[in-house]
């Protein structure tokens, strides 16, 4: 009997070791066209909407960066020789000196010279419509940037509703049962058309408001080339 009672001791004191099976979970990855292809057909139209916008708005940001930052180029002895041609009463030295240096500065004083003899308010008025005529110039496209900013978002927005649209009808057609792993792949697919409908608008938005603001700065600098010039029409040699 003792020799039992040792040997429910020694047994129950024996380490018991545990396996605990651990589960890794594999990660899914999903590539751009599993994304755009996972939502149907009209998650397909919806983000490739989105890319032709996207496309366009990045073409638009750089090629109206670059057109604005050529136009912005200024030179320093524009006015000075202008001033100095006309008070000399050389007035196709100071045209073509104006021909010469590709600015929207440089056509408005040009076309200005080119009205010298006529009375001051014609002058300011030609000087006034060639000026808005260059500012459209640096405008151009910059609506359709405004409108992708604005539109973009919206449609991501429209592919959200048609995706959780079809969610439920899923559902729906389902008998009323909910498939978690259906219902979750349907709302992750109808978000990513909201997530890239954002970043185009973002881009797009971004981009507008800077090509506006270096737009103004150079606005600001043709109406003060502008008050310059006919100050010196001014001048008593004049």
């Amino acid at each position: 009997m003792l020799k039992n009672f040792l040997l429910q001791m020694t047994v129950g004191s024996s380490p018991v070791t545990e396996v605990t099976e651990v589960i890794i979970p594999e990660e899914k990855t999903l590539t751009l066209w599993e994304l755009v292809s996972s939502g149907g057909v009209g998650g397909a139209v919806i983000m490739s909407t989105l890319l032709v916008l996207s496309i366009i708005a990045v073409y638009i940001i750089i090629e109206r960066f670059l057109a604005i930052k050529k136009a912005g180029k200024e030179d320093a002895n524009l006015m000075n020789q202008v001033k100095d041609y006309i008070l000399e009463g050389k007035i196709d030295a100071a045209k073509s000196v104006c021909k010469s240096n590709d600015s929207p500065v440089a056509r408005m004083i040009e076309k200005g010279i080119t009205r010298i003899g006529k009375p001051l308010q014609d002058i300011g008025t030609a000087v006034e419509t060639t000026g808005k005529l260059e500012l459209n110039k640096l405008e151009k496209n910059l609506s359709t940037l405004a409108t992708i900013s604005g539109a973009a978002p919206m449609i991501g927005f429209l592919g959200t509703v048609i995706g959780m649209i079809l969610v439920f009808h899923e559902m729906a057609s389902g008998g009323g049962g909910v498939d978690l792993k259906t219902l979750s792949n349907g709302i992750f697919t109808a978000m990513v058309t909201t997530v890239a409908g954002l970043v185009v608008g973002i881009i797009a938005y971004v981009g507008y408001n800077t090509l506006v603001a270096r737009v103004e700065k150079i606005v600001f600098v043709m109406e003060a080339r502008t008050t310059e010039f006919l100050d010196i029409l001014h001048e008593p040699a004049v």
